[in-house]
């Protein structure tokens, strides 16, 4: 067989007779095999607690102390240890009964002794082969995982850079809107609301590469985190109309958590709070208070309100209010419930139709 330099395999050799065990080293001798030898089942156990390595153990079934079936049971049913393959040897006369029992407790193979060293090998070899297919598998998922990681964080470096102008952009159309020479000319005021929709279409599709982003296991760095200040650069950044009121409570705290998570979070709510509002003036109030190991915030607003058979529903994926609800894809409550509910919070509403509705959410 040929094995690369670089590969090596450790090998537990476990039989209480010290000639066997020196014979089958001898057998299955390798430049790329590493062997462990255990007199007994309960030395065997310990050297596979001090050895992770260890990725093929030939055991034997007729032991004093503790039988092999039983070494095989307490590896099988350790997380850490039951995808070790085990190959049992055994000189027992009840070949069948013996082999039944010993692949209900975990074996992939048998060895029957005397044993015979070109199957002895033969088998050895196919469980070496597949030990070694296993750790390339893993190696190549790490590596996919590492290249993912960077292209996320380098999409959401990206997205995260071109919201800020296009915010700003989209504030400077608003702003405009509100021009009385441009409102007396409705060609003008064509152009300028579809600049406004193009502008709102591509924030939201950045908003979405951000959601899809935060959640990368990468992207969860821990910081000191003023829920204040995160808020009022929101605010900020999200360039409210002239109607919308918003008025965020005094004294929130400094979190440690993922800035980027709680900031999409709020952002839906407050973004949600104001697409949807039906008012001639949006009044959204923002706060908080600590309930035992969660800080509970709200998000309030004086809008249409849910019915509250759509309380659970609207967090569902794809789901939206109405079937002809074009402001709104069905995702971004979904998210925010995932976000909220990854570390162990939970998020709910309670709302009145036509009165509007309160968003709470707990944040560790």
């Amino acid at each position: 067989m040929n094995v690369s330099r670089t590969k090596k395999i450790t090998i537990l050799l476990v039989d209480d007779r010290p000639e066997n065990l020196h014979s089958l080293q001898a057998m299955l001798e390798a430049d790329h095999r590493e062997f462990i030898l255990a007199g007994s089942g309960s030395d065997a156990l310990k050297e596979v607690l001090r050895h992770e390595e260890i990725g093929l153990i030939l055991l034997d079934v007729q032991m004093p102390d503790i039988d092999g079936f039983e070494v095989a049971r307490l590896l099988k049913a350790d997380p850490e240890t039951r995808n070790i393959s085990i190959i049992f040897v055994t000189a027992s006369n009840k070949e069948e009964q013996d082999m039944m029992m010993g692949f209900e407790q975990g074996a992939v193979d048998y060895l029957l002794k005397p044993l015979n060293v070109n199957v002895c090998r033969a088998k050895v070899d196919v469980f070496e082969r597949l030990y070694f297919y296993e750790q390339e598998l893993k190696q190549t998922l790490e590596e996919k995982e590492q290249v993912n990681g960077q292209l996320e964080r380098f999409m959401h470096t990206v997205a995260h850079d071109l919201k800020s102008p296009l915010s700003g952009v989209a504030g400077l159309l608003l702003l405009l809107k509100e021009e009385k020479q441009l409102q007396q000319a409705p060609e003008l005021m064509n152009y300028l609301e579809m600049a406004i929709s193009s502008a709102t279409q591509l924030s939201d599709m950045i908003s979405a590469i951000l959601e899809y982003s935060s959640h990368h296991p990468l992207q969860q760095a821990a910081e000191d985190v003023d829920v204040q200040e995160l808020l009022e650069q929101l605010v900020e950044l999200l360039f409210p109309p002239d109607h919308v009121k918003i008025h965020i409570e005094p004294n929130l705290p400094v979190l440690h958590t993922n800035r980027q998570k709680l900031w999409q979070v709020f952002q839906n709510l407050l973004s949600n709070a104001i697409k949807y509002n039906d008012k001639q003036e949006t009044v959204i109030s923002i706060g908080g208070a600590l309930k035992g190991e969660f800080y509970e915030f709200y998000v309030k607003d004086n809008g249409p309100g849910i019915e509250e058979k759509d309380n659970t529903r609207i967090f569902r994926l794809f789901e939206t209010l109405n079937e002809d609800d074009e402001k709104g894809t069905g995702v971004g409550l979904n998210i925010l419930k995932l976000l909220v509910e990854a570390q162990g919070g939970k998020v709910w509403v309670r709302s009145v139709a036509g009165e509007g509705s309160c968003f709470y959410f707990q944040w560790k």
